[in-house]
């Protein structure tokens, strides 16, 4: 279902090289990705993601929402503005 929309970089074939087109399409895609994995620390910071979460299980969706939207409250501030 959503393998459709995830891409990968283009992986070197065993005993050949990548071809320069393939080279720029993986700089393309690791561009891009570095945004991403900049954003997935941005929640990282906030510890709830890499530690056991001890307060009640329930709670931890709204905990995680809540935390996600202060993420992007703090991206629309710093790399957003129109």
């Amino acid at each position: 279902m959503g393998e459709d929309i995830i891409t990968t970089p283009i992986k070197k074939p065993r005993n050949q090289e990548l071809t320069t087109e393939q080279k720029e399409q993986n700089k393309i895609f690791s561009s891009k990705r570095i945004f991403v994995e900049y954003r997935i620390r941005s929640v990282k910071i906030f510890r709830v993601v890499q530690e056991r979460f001890r307060l009640n299980t329930r709670k931890y969706k709204q905990v995680i929402l809540t935390i996600c939207g202060l993420v992007r409250l703090r991206i629309r501030g710093l790399i957003l503005p129109l």
